[in-house]
């Protein structure tokens, strides 16, 4: 069975010694870009790998397009490569963060065209409390070859909103805190507010109080009424980054509301550009 949104910790449990899965820790502070490895070298799930949102997930900032690029595909492919990640293997992605950075990890896979990728339910949290085993132990998994080709349908750039900012038919879902959304307690962009016509959608609003996401059904009811009738395939996702907005497109996935894309650059890349319209 391939898992494709989300594996539970028991699931995980039972496929922590099969080789045809792989496990990447992604816990990642934007406060603090060595929080990741530290954590990972204490404690994590055993047989877990590490890869780090700036250096492996992002590309090259230029100063105009976000604070976290899209990865060079051949580049991502390469080091997906080298980490044991190969066309075949069922892949499980968590952090400590609500999902907010291993959801990234769960989109890129999917940009490349594969589709065996899925979230641990609950994160590491939920998988301690639940007294599941981890380890200090690194065992590095046996290079293998990853081959992919982006599908560049699945994100759209600020040229595209710009110029449908007052359609209708577009739904532009914002990831972030309602507050940073207002334009309140921005410490992190150098402009506070939103894209016009944006529709909030704390990332964390897709989950239970253990970390768990809400069930499907309660989560397409939610979206539904959010998106006013628009269809999923009008939807973009965005955030400060292009990071949580991913939780806000698997939460979609869940639901069953396939086909909604990502604008990779979100508000750190549309602020940038002084001549793009804000919204408080």
């Amino acid at each position: 069975m391939d898992h494709t949104t989300l594996v539970d910790g028991a699931t995980l449990s039972r496929h922590l010694d099969d080789p045809g899965w792989c496990v990447v820790d992604l816990r990642h502070q934007l406060a603090d870009t060595t929080y990741g490895e530290c954590v990972y070298a204490a404690s994590h799930i055993p047989g877990a790998i590490f890869l780090h949102l700036d250096r492996d997930l992002s590309g090259a900032m230029t100063g105009r397009n976000g604070r976290h690029p899209l990865p060079e595909p051949v580049r991502l492919m390469s080091r997906l490569g080298e980490v044991g990640i190969s066309n075949d293997t069922q892949v499980v992605v968590y952090d400590d963060a609500q999902g907010m950075i291993a959801a990234r990890l769960w989109w890129l896979l999917r940009w490349l065209g594969h589709t065996r990728v899925a979230f641990l339910d609950g994160g590491f949290p939920l998988w301690q409390s639940e007294g599941r085993p981890t380890t200090a132990d690194q065992c590095p998994r046996p290079p293998s070859v990853f081959r992919g080709a982006p599908d560049w349908r699945m994100m759209v750039d600020a040229d595209y909103l710009l110029a449908r900012l007052a359609s209708p038919e577009l739904c532009l879902i914002d990831a972030r805190g309602p507050d940073r959304f207002r334009g309140e307690n921005e410490t992190i962009d150098p402009v506070g507010g939103h894209i016009p016509g944006a529709r909030n959608r704390f990332f964390k609003d897709n989950l239970e109080p253990d970390g768990r996401f809400k069930p499907a059904a309660v989560l397409r009811a939610e979206y539904l009424a959010l998106m006013a009738g628009v269809a999923p395939s009008q939807v973009v996702a965005q955030c400060g980054s292009g990071v949580s907005a991913c939780l806000d497109l698997l939460a979609m996935e869940i639901a069953g509301l396939h086909g909604a894309r990502l604008y990779p650059g979100s508000w750190s890349e549309w602020c940038s550009d002084p001549s793009r319209p804000v919204t408080c």
